[in-house]
């Protein structure tokens, strides 16, 4: 189990319970193990969030586990996105900074 901090309607942030979802083998790149823990955020934002929204619950989630968050850690997660476009879409067209998640990682 993870805990992933999930903002509210009002803004308030709530810290929440969510289960990893992990490769078989558990052998992924760095680009994949942020793609998949942006997939883990969406999901549990209900399947949508604003960019910024996702990288913070990203880096939440990252420094929840003990790993190192780095300067560079938004702009990976936004490598990673676009990058495993299989599983994610912006639906509000290119350019917005809605992300949704369209299919989970296997």
């Amino acid at each position: 189990m993870s805990n992933v901090f999930v903002p509210d309607a009002k803004g308030a942030v709530t810290l929440t319970k969510i289960q990893p979802n992990r490769a078989a083998d558990g052998a992924v790149s760095f680009l994949e193990s942020l793609a998949r823990d942006v997939a883990l955020v969406l999901k549990s934002l209900g399947g949508s969030a604003h960019q910024n929204v996702v990288i913070d619950c990203v880096t939440a989630l990252k420094r929840n586990r003990g790993e190192a968050v780095t300067q560079d850690l938004r702009k990976s997660v936004v490598e990673a996105f676009e990058r495993y476009s299989q599983w994610f879409a912006r639906p509000f067209g290119e350019g917005s900074m809605r992300w949704a998640l369209i299919a989970e990682p296997a």
